[in-house]
């Protein structure tokens, strides 16, 4: 649907574009039948006033937004870590907004942008958020939006990503050379694209070492998942998993221990995480490490280039930064 503008509802009025605008600001000038009769088409219509288009704007917030699922993961706090970084230096403030895993949250912090609150915006989505493909294409049309971790393949403009198909095939590989035959894949949701990714380098270090690939060999988890995670390790009877959140990776532990499960002699893990407490699991963790901090600071680095030049395409400007698997005695050799 095309973006309403003040030119549109004059045509549709009849009246000028001065006078629409006046009256959208509530001007002493225009009648109150005038204004009513604007001020009810713009809501008809679902008008938002875009502040980057108009020359009433005189001066930027001096301020970007961060948009991410949840705080509590420890990747996403080095994110946040790496933008505040950039933008410190920049002289911009920075405004954290929590989607909580919903996409209707999302569409309502996105069109809160609308209104002019932000001069730019870093997001990693929802796993809901094809619902938000709209809002967000709309978005990244009137303001610079940067994606970072988690993508909308869909809207075009720049990405920072990290090597997740490689990474999860070294750790399967990994797996594998330590003597685990069957092997499954603890995932979040299959919408998200740094989950497919990581699904194919799994499928693929499995194929080249001709291991099976079954119905069984990838279990898709809700954020409340604790039971179905025991009855996967308990029916799946795994001798290693790859937990693709720090979540699920913690969770792997608490069902091992109800299923007294050994780790690492009966059970070895893996888990895509960048907890600091990792190596003080027991056992540690073997963890594949995101470069958290490295991609806000990438990201916020393209979004303040955009700022400074108008005529930066965003599009072009995407980049990935390779993890790395860090071995630990979760995945020793028995």
């Amino acid at each position: 649907m095309e973006n309403v503008t003040i030119r549109m509802l004059a045509e549709k009025l009849q009246l000028s574009t001065a006078t629409i605008s006046k009256a959208l600001n509530n001007s002493h000038e225009i009648s109150e039948e005038t204004r009513k009769r604007v001020q009810d088409l713009a809501k008809e219509l679902n008008y938002v006033p875009n502040p980057y288009a108009s020359s009433l704007r005189k001066k930027s917030s001096k301020t970007i937004a961060v948009v991410i699922p949840e705080i509590a993961d420890s990747f996403f706090a080095e994110a946040i870590n790496g933008i505040e970084a950039v933008a410190q230096e920049k002289g911009y403030h920075v405004l954290i907004y929590l989607t909580h895993e919903s996409s209707e949250k999302e569409q309502a912090i996105l069109k809160d942008f609308q209104s002019g609150r932000v001069d730019g915006v870093l997001i990693s989505v929802t796993m809901e958020t094809a619902n938000s493909e709209h809002s967000l294409s709309q978005l990244s049309k009137e303001l610079p939006l940067v994606f970072f971790d988690r993508v909308c393949e869909e809207v075009a403009t720049a990405k920072i990503t990290t090597n997740d198909s490689e990474a999860a095939y070294i750790a399967t590989k990994h797996l594998i050379e330590v003597g685990c035959r069957n092997i499954g894949l603890l995932a979040a949701s299959e919408q998200l694209t740094i989950m497919r990714e990581r699904i194919k380098g799994f499928y693929r270090a499995l194929t080249e070492y001709q291991l099976p690939v079954t119905n069984n060999s990838v279990t898709y988890f809700t954020r409340e998942a604790n039971q179905l995670l025991s009855d996967t390790l308990r029916l799946g009877k795994f001798d290693g998993v790859i937990a693709t959140t720090e979540k699920l990776a913690t969770n792997v532990y608490e069902a091992a221990e109800t299923l007294k499960l050994q780790l690492p002699k009966d059970l070895k893990v893996i888990g895509f995480s960048n907890l600091s407490t990792a190596r003080f699991l027991y056992p540690s963790l073997t963890t594949v490490y995101q470069p958290a901090f490295e991609m806000g600071k990438a990201a916020a680095t393209l979004l303040f280039k955009a700022l400074k030049n108008s005529h930066v395409t965003l599009t072009q400007q995407s980049m990935e930064i390779p993890s790395q698997l860090f071995i630990r005695n979760s995945t020793l050799q028995q």
